[in-house]
């Protein structure tokens, strides 16, 4: 075959050398770091766990790409900074992807038709159709043979996030018995706190499902999202012009019976700004004793109740010239719409010049005696607004708005590819980066400096070579990583 990419490009002098560059290098990669992806993914079978998610209805006799590689290629293009499906079509014949995946080709050679040798990996059209799968999707389905659970989904992430919070109880555990040994006291297990929010999904032209949204200014859908610290424990796709709240008795109910199933008894606290201050939601919680802390919106006789607390905090201000605050507890119940009367802890801060006035409130199903008005609404409540960076991290580094398929069920399934590639991210950040300066890194700046890296793969009859760039700066951090994640793990205490 003529090899057209030969031709050699100069690109002027250095001193008495001319450069000159041509594309005969052989096979190199640019993502070297996709190595640590495949390591996390050997300890926490994120991916497999996600393929089961999966039924395939297609003839085993004529598939060349099982089910769980179609799904690990998808999800670590996503965690790779590949967000089209058009990418993949140069993708496949990546074969450091291919070893990744643990595709027993890599270099494609031995596929069935002559057109796609050299491409170990499937292509943008193969991948369409996983991504378009239909409700009834069967063997009588002429090509989208392959249907995909959103119940099982939904099981499918609280059970990462309950593998990876194992290691943490049993460690508690193990802590404890060493201080009763000593003859200290057993500490009360924390809550778990789940966290609560909506957001927008601008929509890419007239899909099914989107409406405008008076608030965010746009059309959209507005995805529902429960989370637990970086852990994603519910991602849903809903139409834009829904209630915040729609659908978040469904999801608390789901989570929290689920984290029960495995450990009984456990403490949840349930937080969420205004949007998720609805009778029938707390109500539910009270009923299955789940903790609450909401977001209240202010009104007139809110204000009113904390007249006192806001002329304290005015005088303050015009004192000090600072921000001034004052936190209060509140019996409140609405005229209508609540069935009892609840806890509300209220901030009446006084903010310099012309803002003035800024009184913000809390509704809570905790008691004072446990935590005080202060400490629940700045350490309890405000920690929620974590929850909006992982919303962030996932949309813009793990592309979970880019649904621009026609279908909303289409475009669920692309939603959980970001949301189970922005867990494998996670899991990399958790097992492998604690305790170092990029522990608390962006998965944009994890992808940037520990996955983009330069490496020539060269495969021989018993072994796969893959040379990594020699001038990267980080290589003792990624030997430390890959020390981490291939270390056997820790015998189990009794």
């Amino acid at each position: 075959m003529t090899q057209c990419n030969t031709q050699a490009m100069l690109f002027g002098q250095v001193g008495r050398r001319q450069t000159v560059a041509r594309f005969d290098g052989g096979w190199i990669s640019s993502d070297g770091g996709a190595l640590l992806l495949g390591e996390v993914e050997r300890q926490t079978r994120i991916i497999e766990r996600f393929s089961g998610c999966f039924t395939d209805h297609r003839d085993p006799k004529r598939i060349e790409h099982p089910l769980a590689q179609l799904i690990g290629q998808r999800v670590l293009g996503l965690a790779l900074g590949y967000e089209d499906l058009n990418d993949h079509d140069a993708l496949r014949r990546d074969p450091l992807l291919a070893t990744v995946l643990g595709c027993g080709d890599p270099l494609g050679a031995g596929r069935e038709r002559a057109s796609d040798r050299g491409k170990a990996l499937a292509g943008k059209s193969t991948l369409n159709r996983v991504e378009l799968t239909p409700v009834g999707a069967s063997r009588s389905s002429r090509y989208k043979k392959i249907a995909f659970s959103i119940s099982a989904f939904d099981r499918m992430l609280v059970e990462v996030f309950l593998a990876a919070e194992a290691k943490a109880i049993r460690t508690a555990r193990r802590s404890a018995r060493k201080a009763e040994r000593r003859g200290g006291k057993r500490r009360r297990r924390e809550w778990i706190v789940l966290d609560i929010d909506a957001t927008d999904d601008p929509t890419h032209g007239k899909q099914l499902g989107r409406f405008f949204h008076g608030y965010y200014d746009c059309y959209c859908y507005q995805p529902l999202y429960i989370t637990s610290g970086e852990h994603v424990l519910f991602a849903r796709l809903r139409p834009g012009n829904v209630d915040a709240a729609r659908g978040a008795i469904t999801a608390v109910s789901r989570v929290v019976h689920q984290i029960r199933e495995r450990h009984p008894g456990t403490p949840i606290l349930l937080r969420g700004d205004s949007g998720f201050c609805r009778e029938p939601l707390m109500r539910w919680c009270e009923e299955n004793g789940v903790d609450y802390v909401l977001g209240l919106a202010k009104n007139k006789r809110l204000v009113k109740a904390i007249g006192r607390q806001l002329h304290e905090a005015k005088l303050a201000c015009e004192q000090t010239g600072e921000p001034a605050r004052r936190f209060t507890d509140l019996d409140y119940r609405t005229q209508k719409s609540w069935s009892r009367c609840r806890r509300v802890v209220a901030k009446a801060e006084h903010l310099p010049g012309e803002r003035g006035e800024n009184p913000r409130f809390v509704v809570t199903s905790i008691v004072a005696e446990q935590i005080i008005a202060q400490t629940l609404y700045e350490k309890t409540y405000c920690a929620r607004g974590d929850m909006e960076n992982r919303i962030k991290e996932q949309q813009l580094g793990l592309f979970a708005d880019r649904t621009s398929c026609r279908a909303m069920r289409a475009n669920q399934v692309r939603l959980a590819m970001s949301t189970v590639g922005y867990t494998l991210m996670a899991a990399l950040r958790r097992l492998g980066l604690a305790g170092t300066p990029m522990a608390g890194a962006q998965c944009s700046t994890i992808r940037v400096r520990l996955l983009k890296i330069g490496a020539r793969v060269r495969i021989t009859a018993r072994k796969i070579w893959i040379s990594l760039s020699q001038s990267y700066p980080l290589q003792e951090l990624f030997h430390m990583i890959h020390a981490r994640l291939t270390a056997p793990p820790p015998a189990l205490g009794p």
